[in-house]
C-alpha cells in the first residue's frame, strides 16, 4: 500500500527537498491557523468560505516560512508533496518525469518507478501546470497545491448538491445535503488536517461519478443525454482510479451494487453492461499509465466484470419464468458469477505471478475473526482506523439532525424496493421489452434503487472499518436530504393517514426541508463563526531543528 510505504516519513516533503528550501530559524514559534503540525479535532467551515479561511490560516506569509508549511505534511502526506517539489525543481519537465521513473531516493539501495508504484500523477500534472504558467513570481508552489485541493472540496460539495437535487427534484434538498456535509466535516472529510492524502484528490471525482450514474439511470433520457452522462461517468471514474490506490476495491463494491440491482431486475441490462465497460476501461487505462501495473490486471474487479458479463450471456432466460423459477435462476446465476470470478482471478495471478494484494485478503480474514499469523494483518486490526466505527459517530450525526431522516429514508426505500422486487420477479411477461421495464419499477426508480444499494454496502464497510467511513457519511448527507424532500415518502405517509393531496405533499416536503436548514444554521453558525476567527500557533522546534541540521 502507498500509505504503508509512506508511513513514518514525517515531514518527508521537506526532507527530500530540504537543500532547496530556506528553513525557519531555530525553534521560533510562528502563528499558525487551522492546519497545525499536529492534527486538531476542531475543524473550520466548508464551501468557498471554508476554503478561503483554511488557505489564509495555512499560508500566512508574514508568519510562516516555506519549511514550516511543508513540515506540517506528516507521514505519507509529505512523501507525496516531495514528488511535486521534485518535479518543480527538475531542470526540465522531461527530466523530472525521468527522475520519477528511475527513483533511487525513496527506497534505500533500490531504484523504483514512482509512477508505477504510487498514485502521484496529480502531483506531476500540477507541477507541469505551475511551470507552464510560470507562476514562480506570482504564487508559491505550496499555495497552488493546497488551493487545488481545497478547490476540489468545492467540487465535492457541488457534486453532493447535484446528487440530492437529481433524486428529489428540488434545490432545497441539494442545499441541505451540502450544509450537512459542512457541519459534519469531522466525519465526512480529512482534508483539513491531512491535505495531500490520495482520498482528498479522488473522492470529489467519485461524487461526480455517482451524480453521473444517477442521471444515467433516470428513465426517459434521450440518446444524446445518455451518451453525455456516460462520458461524465467515464472521465470521473478514470480520474478517480488514477488518483487513489484503493480505487479497485471501491469500484468493486460499486460493481457489486450494480450487479445486485441487475439480478433484482431494477436496472436495465444494457445500462449495467455500459457501467461495467466504463469501470473496466478506466482500470485498463490506469494500468497503461502506470506502466502496465500487474496488480491492476490481477484485481478482483476486472475478474468480476468479465465473469458477470459472461454469465449474463450464458443465462439468456434469467429474467423469465415464474417466481420460484426466477429465484432458483438467480441463485444459480450468483453462484456462477462468484465461481467464475475466483477462477479467472486465480488464473490471471498464476499467469502474471502476482501476490501483490494478498495482504488485503489476509487483513479481511483477520478482520472476520479468523486466526492468522501474518504480522501486518494483526498490526492493522490493532490500529484504531481499522477497528469498528465508534458509537460516538452516530451521536454527532444525530446532533446535526441528519441521522434520523437518513434512517427513515433508508427504511422506506428498503420496504419499497422489496415490494418492487417481488412485483418484478412475479411478472415475467414484460421481461423482453426494455420500455416496459420502467413500468415494472413502479415504487422505486432505478437511480433511487442504486443509491439505496450504494448506501447499504458502503455503510457496512464503514461500520466494519472506521477508516472507510468517509465513503459512507458523505452519501448519508445525500440520502437524508432526499428523504426529507422526497415526494414519494411524504406521499406514502399521507396516504397511510388518508390525507394525501399533491398540495399537502409539496407543502410538507418543502416546509420540512426549510425547517431543518434553519435549525442547522441556527445551531452551528455560532460555532463556525468562532472557528473562522480562531487562529492557533504552529510550534514544532524539534522538526525545524532537524531541517536546519539536514541543510
Amino acid at each position: 500500500m502507498t500509505e504503508q510505504r509512506g508511513a513514518g516519513l514525517q515531514g518527508a516533503g521537506s526532507w527530500r527537498s530540504g537543500l532547496k528550501t530556506q528553513p525557519a530559524a531555530g525553534t521560533e514559534a510562528s502563528s499558525f491557523g487551522r492546519l497545525g503540525a499536529i492534527p486538531e479535532k476542531r475543524r473550520g467551515p466548508s464551501g468557498k468560505r471554508k476554503r478561503c479561511s483554511l488557505s489564509i490560516a495555512f499560508c500566512r506569509p508574514c508568519w510562516l516560512r516555506e519549511v514550516e508549511r511543508e513540515i506540517s505534511f506528516r507521514t505519507e502526506c509529505g512523501l507525496y508533496y516531495s514528488y511535486y517539489k521534485q518535479m518543480l525543481h527538475a531542470p526540465s519537465i522531461a527530466q523530472g518525469i525521468a527522475d520519477l521513473i528511475y527513483d533511487n531516493k525513496t527506497e534505500s539501495m533500490r531504484t523504483i518507478n514512482i509512477l508505477e508504484r504510487m498514485n502521484v500523477y496529480q502531483e506531476v500534472v500540477l507541477a507541469v501546470i505551475y511551470r507552464a504558467l510560470n507562476l514562480w513570481s506570482h504564487l508559491e508552489p505550496v499555495y497552488l497545491y493546497i488551493y487545488t485541493l481545497f478547490g476540489l472540496q468545492t467540487v465535492y460539495v457541488a457534486a453532493l448538491y447535484v446528487n440530492s437535487w437529481l433524486l428529489s427534484g428540488t434545490w432545497l434538498s441539494g442545499s441541505l445535503a451540502a450544509l450537512w456535509y459542512i457541519v459534519n466535516r469531522i466525519d465526512t472529510t480529512r482534508v483539513e488536517f491531512t491535505i495531500p492524502l490520495r482520498e482528498n484528490w479522488a473522492l470529489p471525482f467519485f461524487a461526480v461519478q455517482i451524480a453521473g450514474i444517477s442521471y444515467y439511470l433516470r428513465p426517459g433520457l434521450t440518446l444524446l443525454r445518455m451518451r453525455l452522462s456516460l462520458l461524465v461517468v467515464f472521465i470521473s471514474t478514470f480520474i478517480f482510479s488514477l488518483t487513489w490506490q484503493f480505487n479497485q476495491f471501491v469500484l468493486l463494491i460499486q460493481g457489486l451494487a450494480v450487479f445486485a440491482l441487475d439480478c433484482l431486475d431494477l436496472i436495465p441490462a444494457n445500462k449495467v453492461r455500459s457501467l461495467y465497460l466504463i469501470q473496466a476501461a478506466s482500470l485498463v487505462l490506469v494500468c497503461i499509465l502506470q506502466f502496465f501495473n500487474t496488480m491492476i490486471l490481477g484485481s478482483l474487479l476486472l475478474s468480476f466484470i468479465l465473469a458477470a458479463v459472461m454469465a449474463q450471456k450464458l443465462q439468456k432466460n434469467l429474467k423469465s419464468g415464474r417466481f420460484s423459477r426466477r429465484i432458483w435462476s438467480l441463485c444459480v446465476h450468483v453462484a456462477i458469477v462468484l465461481c467464475l470470478t475466483a477462477m479467472i482471478n486465480v488464473c490471471v495471478k498464476k499467469i502474471l505471478n502476482l501476490q501483490s494484494d494478498e495482504h488485503i485478503f489476509t487483513f479481511i480474514q483477520a478482520k472476520m475473526g479468523f486466526t492468522t499469523r501474518d504480522f501486518d494483518a494483526n498490526l492493522y486490526i490493532c490500529e484504531e482506523p481499522f477497528q469498528l466505527l465508534p458509537s460516538d459517530t452516530f451521536g454527532r450525526l444525530s446532533d446535526s439532525f441528519m441521522l434520523y431522516p437518513y434512517i427513515i429514508a433508508l427504511l422506506f426505500l428498503i420496504i419499497a424496493t422489496a415490494i418492487t422486487v417481488f412485483y418484478n420477479l412475479s411478472n415475467s411477461s414484460t421481461s423482453k421489452k426494455m420500455n416496459q421495464h420502467e413500468q415494472k419499477t413502479y415504487l422505486v426508480r432505478a437511480d433511487v434503487a442504486y443509491h439505496l444499494m450504494h448506501s447499504i454496502l458502503f455503510g457496512c464497510l464503514a461500520i466494519s472499518t472506521m477508516r472507510m467511513k468517509y465513503l459512507w457519511t458523505s452519501h448519508m448527507c445525500v440520502l437524508a436530504s432526499f428523504g426529507l424532500a422526497s415526494i414519494d415518502i411524504w406521499g406514502a405517509a399521507l396516504r397511510l393517514l388518508r390525507l394525501h393531496t399533491p398540495q399537502r405533499t409539496n407543502t410538507l416536503r418543502y416546509s420540512a426541508s426549510i425547517l431543518v436548514v434553519v435549525a442547522v444554521v441556527f445551531k452551528f453558525w455560532p460555532r463556525i463563526s468562532e472557528e473562522i476567527s480562531e487562529l492557533r500557533e504552529f510550534y514544532d522546534p524539534d522538526t525545524v531543528q532537524l531541517m536546519n541540521w539536514i541543510k
